[in-house]
């Protein structure tokens, strides 16, 4: 009895690993034998390696960029921003592949956290709705009293979703926020009814659709998506560090800076099939053309050069102002929570 016991134990303390951001796997991203070199070694932790959004960083190191900087890159796995957020802050990783919103709300709390790398133009994110609750939300007007599915508490996916509901009359008091992850996950909550809905992305939204478990409410993976529902563009998935750290380590970060924009350079002149071609293939959980499709659904949000937009910051600070306390009445200083100084020397 002794022996299954322990057994078990060892196979529960598995299963809680698996599922926590600590015990994220690093080889899943790191294929290409980078640990053999002897470059600068950069933890970077990323709010999700299988989401789309955050495809350009599984892909530099796919594509062999960070190696050809000199870089040993470690990317790790954390499903929410908010807890990739937490490890930046407390040294455990040099960088975050996360929400550039992220930045302004630091600054406000006194941490200083900038965009080195502007991935994303807009959210690429998706409010869907279940099919069983499609009668009753037919637009973010009939939130009041629902249950809505995000990544997790004080992340960007909350974020946006108490925005839509201010913005359309309802009180973020009268919307329960559900962390409910990204995947598996959400399609489960989705499908038992744990969620009326709830904000993910691809591939999460192209295998909600296939399996007809809901329908697209609210699509910000396009830059017409964005300014309708958020009123501009909305920058979004970037690469940001700690501010001290980058002016500490200007050559680091500008090596970051070149193999990065030239994997959006490299993604704007292939086909969704081409970039699919280079993820590992364990991505394309609901099959291989399901996943090209949620690439071409999500490309427009991506930046060909890594630049951030010009009025993109004064939009989400518009954004998170609407709903968050800590921000409505603080000055934010917009120019120190991103930098555009190593994007502009990559070639």
């Amino acid at each position: 009895m002794r022996t299954s016991a322990k057994f078990s134990a060892l196979v529960v303390a598995g299963a809680m690993c698996l599922s926590l951001s600590g015990c994220a796997d690093e080889s899943s991203a790191d294929t290409s034998g980078n640990e053999s070199l002897k470059g600068d070694v950069v933890k970077i932790m990323v709010g999700g390696l299988d989401k789309v959004i955050y495809l350009p960083a599984v892909l530099t190191q796919r594509l062999g960029y960070f190696q050809q900087e000199g870089l040993t890159v470690k990317l790790l796995s954390e499903p929410a921003g908010v807890q990739a957020t937490t490890s930046l802050l407390s040294g455990d990783v040099q960088g975050v592949v996360g929400f550039y919103d992220h930045t302004l709300d630091l600054q406000v709390k006194g941490k200083k956290v900038e965009s080195v790398v502007q991935l994303a133009q807009t959210p690429g994110e998706v409010e869907v709705v279940s099919t069983k609750a499609a009668g009753d939300i037919v637009s973010p007007k009939d939130f009041k009293g629902k249950k809505l599915g995000v990544t997790g508490l004080g992340s960007s996916t909350d974020f946006l979703t108490k925005y839509l509901a201010v913005k359309n009359g309802v009180d973020v008091s009268d919307v329960t926020p559900v962390a409910v992850g990204a995947g598996q996950t959400f399609l489960s909550a989705l499908e038992k009814g744990a969620i009326d809905g709830g904000m993910t992305t691809d591939p999460t939204v192209a295998q909600v659709l296939d399996k007809n478990l809901g329908k697209v409410l609210v699509d910000m993976r396009t830059p017409e998506g964005s300014k309708a529902a958020l009123g501009g563009l909305y920058p979004a998935s970037s690469l940001y560090m700690s501010s001290d750290w980058v002016n500490s380590n200007k050559e680091t970060v500008q090596k970051l800076a070149n193999a990065m924009v030239k994997t959006l350079k490299w993604m704007s002149e292939h086909t969704p099939e081409e970039i699919a071609e280079q993820m590992p293939a364990d991505y394309a959980k609901g099959g291989k053309d399901l996943y090209v499709k949620s690439i071409r659904s999500t490309l427009p949000m991506f930046t060909k050069d890594g630049v951030m937009p010009a009025d993109g910051p004064k939009t989400v600070l518009q954004v998170l102002k609407s709903f968050n306390p800590n921000l409505k009445n603080a000055s934010v200083d917009l120019e120190k929570t991103y930098t555009t100084e190593f994007v502009k020397k990559a070639g």
